[in-house]
């Protein structure tokens, strides 16, 4: 049998901090090449795990005109699933053509958060548009959580598959043998945006001035945490960027707790390395993270004053740190990246075989 043609609609440079290009990646680098020839899009330097990955094709993409180097492969590539769609001109185009072109692949779209998208403030209506006229289009949708799901199908009447996130927990690995901080360390990973609610860590701060809170991360409040955290002399404070994956594995050991006040997610692959790195995670219980299992790998919390309230726990309970963040490695082993690129390629093998039957019929 030959190897089922995959598009990738991502870049393989090495390095990029985009969430989903992130995925995409891992999720290519483990495909198994008898199986599966993959072909992905490149500006840099590759990924070298894709780069020396057998049955693989690199596109290098001009600095300009990009959009038309794209859309010729969705057009005229030899491939039969175009896979991560992503909500971009050249697909817009693409999707447009499709019955012009009489084109009959299967295009494949990810959901990875939840939809209620034009309830937020900082998603521009064109993004949205965007969104809406390329990744619900597709042919077939998969989310990355029951809750995003039950999300799509609730604003736009659409059904879709669940395949988690996932995380390398052999990268992603404790360090048991640290040395006990002298000062509980609690992190908070993630973008720096309204939705991350990354000014509550100031406020945990605030309030816990016996622990260190470290925020990872960039965005458009960065300049406005610092101003805060400066003007309520929180010297317990440090917002260290955006970190590549060495530098950001380094927090997740050093840290203690890991707490993320997110109001706005899926199911986000931040949770899943933490735990992998043996934390016990505090977050949300509105998007109902399968990552997280409350009072055993940490906590899901209804309303701020839970947030701090766990904490509180955790900060002054170092035995319950470590009993959670043991069950919280555990529990991560089932998020693996090997495990969820096995699920993607059944639902390969199942979308060519389904493709092939209604061919013929």
């Amino acid at each position: 049998m030959r190897p089922i043609r995959i598009l990738v609609d991502t870049l393989a440079d090495d390095g990029l901090l985009n969430a989903q290009m992130g995925n995409a990646r891992e999720i290519i680098s483990r495909l198994d090449p008898d199986n599966f020839h993959v072909s992905t899009f490149m500006l840099g330097r590759p990924d070298q795990r894709i780069a020396q990955r057998e049955n693989t094709r690199l596109i290098q993409l001009p600095e300009r005109r990009q959009t038309v180097r794209i859309l010729s492969e969705f057009l005229l590539g030899a491939h039969d699933v175009l896979f991560y769609l992503k909500a971009s001109p050249a697909s817009k185009w693409y999707l447009s053509l499709r019955k012009k072109w009489r084109d009959r692949r299967v295009v494949v779209g990810t959901i990875e958060s939840q939809c209620n998208l034009r309830n937020l403030d900082d998603f521009a209506p064109d993004a949205l548009r965007l969104w809406e006229q390329t990744i619900l289009r597709c042919d077939h949708l998969y989310s990355n959580s029951p809750y995003v799901q039950q999300s799509l199908s609730k604003e736009y009447g659409l059904n879709s598959e669940v395949i988690p996130t996932g995380a390398d927990t052999r990268f992603f690995s404790p360090c048991w043998e640290k040395p006990r901080n002298s000062r509980p360390q609690v992190l908070f990973v993630g973008s720096l945006r309204l939705r991350k609610q990354p000014e509550m860590v100031l406020e945990a701060a605030r309030r816990f001035p016996e622990a260190d809170f470290r925020i990872v991360g960039e965005g458009p409040l960065g300049k406005k945490l610092l101003a805060r955290a400066a003007h309520d002399k929180l010297k317990n404070v440090t917002l260290t960027g955006a970190l590549g994956a060495e530098k950001l594995r380094e927090e997740y050991r050093r840290a203690d707790v890991f707490f993320f006040p997110s109001s706005f997610e899926g199911s986000p692959k931040v949770i899943v390395e933490a735990a992998a790195c043996g934390l016990a995670v505090i977050c949300r219980a509105c998007y109902s993270p399968e990552t997280v299992l409350h009072g055993v790998t940490g906590f899901q919390v209804n309303s701020d004053d839970e947030l701090y309230s766990c904490l509180h726990l955790l900060l002054t309970g170092p035995n319950l740190r470590v009993k959670m963040g043991r069950a919280a490695r555990e529990l991560s082993r089932k998020f693996d990246w090997d495990v969820i690129t096995r699920k993607w390629e059944e639902t390969f093998f199942e979308l060519a075989q389904r493709e092939k039957l209604r061919r013929a019929s």
